[in-house]
């Protein structure tokens, strides 16, 4: 029965940050949009915008990791 605890927390360390990086990135991505549309000089400052939450996800990773390896 702890496989399936530590199992169901390390789908949890992944799937929430997961979530959150998606609404992240939607808002963020719908405002990029529109800044681009009149402001196009400024595409690699909405690409790092859009490249942070994802290290939500990749911290999430790490977690599920060290949790299924010890």
């Amino acid at each position: 029965m702890d496989k399936v605890w530590l199992a169901f927390a390390a789908a949890l360390a992944v799937g929430l940050p997961a979530l959150a990086t998606a609404w992240a990135q939607s808002r963020i991505g719908a405002a990029g949009a529109g800044t681009l549309a009149e402001k196009p000089e400024l595409t690699g400052t909405i690409i790092i915008l859009l490249a942070i939450p994802e290290t939500m996800v990749i911290l999430g990773f790490v977690i599920a990791a060290m949790i299924l390896v010890l």
